[in-house]
């Protein structure tokens, strides 16, 4: 009687998730190589045209922002690589006549460094299948679906989250129910290639399912804290060990005049980098500020330190990141990774477990797979289902007089 339960619980969740689970594997499988495809297929995003040395990134950041006074850059990478652009990310300022942000049009610029000329423009994430947002597009849809707000809440990252939270259920219910007896367990493991046909597809289905069962589990866990960090990750790991509260967590329990919010900040861009680089040479770090960052809700600024090119930290837990605030300048902390309770280190290591980059280009590789793999699960169990259920249907119809 488990046993049966278990599979109908099972069968159910495949049925209802196998669209969304199948939508998250192919995507994941692309957007593992997103920096790597978008700049094949948009060249005048990454390829510089301009020739001589890169002027600094903080005197382009000024260029940009007073040539377009509607804008505030919200992200820019502090020294780009040879022959490449600086991705620069925007934000709408408000507009003093109606209260509102600014329509824009984009939020994502490619800087030449050598001449300051903004070479491409888009609106990062947009609905669309152009040439210029497929990737953007791909990579949204992963983790959200594109599904509207409503409510003050992201729809589809909630409901992405969910979905994760019953497939880290389902991963133990898969392996229950995919091991019948201890005398064929055997059969769990192989593939009957010769046979093809529907013995094949369940194989795929329940082998595939054995072998890569552990990877999969960790990407299941993984996308629960890539969607539901604050609201389910924290709350449970806080529970098993102390968690040191991110400068955004101390900054949500203050209270920050709407002026500050609303406004530019009154520490600039440049003198956080200089504290930054002030901090980091009194903590011993030898890497480059690499990345800053500017966040109108909490009022900070975060200055990340790593090489051109490694704004994703391949290879480990990530980049350091110092936090300062945006009207004092007063230290905020620190995101150091490896450092912090086991908690702290078990979540800073959630994005790249799930990105694969914890292992730079052979987790990224192992990730894409898995994507794949999860697709071909998803198919698999539905191709599973309707051949059950025309079967079922067959019995019926033999049964009637």
């Amino acid at each position: 009687m488990l046993r049966r339960g278990f599979v109908k619980l099972h069968r159910w969740f495949g049925l209802g998730a196998a669209a969304f689970l199948f939508i998250a594997g192919f995507t994941g499988a692309i957007i593992s190589w997103d920096h790597e495809l978008d700049a094949w297929l948009n060249p005048s995003f990454y390829q510089a045209r301009g020739q001589g040395p890169a002027r600094p990134a903080l005197v382009l950041a000024a260029a940009v922002e007073a040539a377009e006074p509607r804008a505030r850059i919200r992200f820019m990478p502090l020294e780009a690589e040879p022959g490449q652009t600086l991705l620069i990310s925007l934000e709408p300022r408000l507009d003093p006549a109606t209260g509102r942000p600014h329509d824009l049009g984009y939020n994502q610029i490619a800087v030449d460094p050598a001449t300051g000329d903004i070479q491409a423009r888009r609106e990062w994430g947009q609905t669309s299948l152009s040439r210029e947002n497929l990737l953007p597009f791909l990579y949204k849809l992963h983790y959200s679906l594109h599904l509207p707000k409503a409510w003050g809440l992201e729809l589809g990252v909630l409901l992405m989250g969910v979905l994760a939270i019953l497939w880290v259920f389902d991963c133990f219910i898969a392996l229950w129910i995919s091991f019948p007896s201890l005398a064929t367990w055997r059969q769990s493991f192989s593939f009957r290639w010769r046979q093809g046909g529907p013995r094949l597809v369940f194989d795929l289905h329940r082998s595939g399912g054995v072998w890569a069962w552990f990877l999969l589990l960790i990407l299941a866990v993984t996308s629960v804290s890539m969607n539901l960090n604050t609201q389910v990750m924290r709350p449970l790991v806080s529970r098993f060990s102390r968690l040191t509260p991110s400068p955004f967590e101390r900054r949500a329990g203050q209270v920050i005049p709407a002026e500050d919010m609303a406004g530019d900040p009154r520490v600039s861009m440049a003198r956080a980098v200089d504290l930054a680089q002030a901090e980091a040479h009194r903590r011993g770090w030898t890497a480059p500020p690499g990345g800053v960052f500017f966040s109108a809700e909490t009022a900070l600024w975060g200055v990340g330190f790593f090489k051109a090119g490694q704004s994703h930290g391949d290879g480990g837990l990530g980049n350091p990141w110092l936090y300062f605030d945006a009207h004092s300048g007063e230290s905020l902390g620190a995101d150091v990774p490896g450092t912090g309770s086991a908690g702290d280190i078990f979540l800073q290591a959630m994005f790249p477990l799930h990105s694969g980059r914890i292992l730079g280009l052979p987790g990224r590789i192992l990730v894409s797979l898995l994507g794949l793999a999860v697709a071909t699960l998803s198919a698999t169990g539905i191709l599973i289902w309707l051949r059950r259920r025309r079967s079922e249907g067959r019995v019926r119809s033999l049964r009637r007089p």
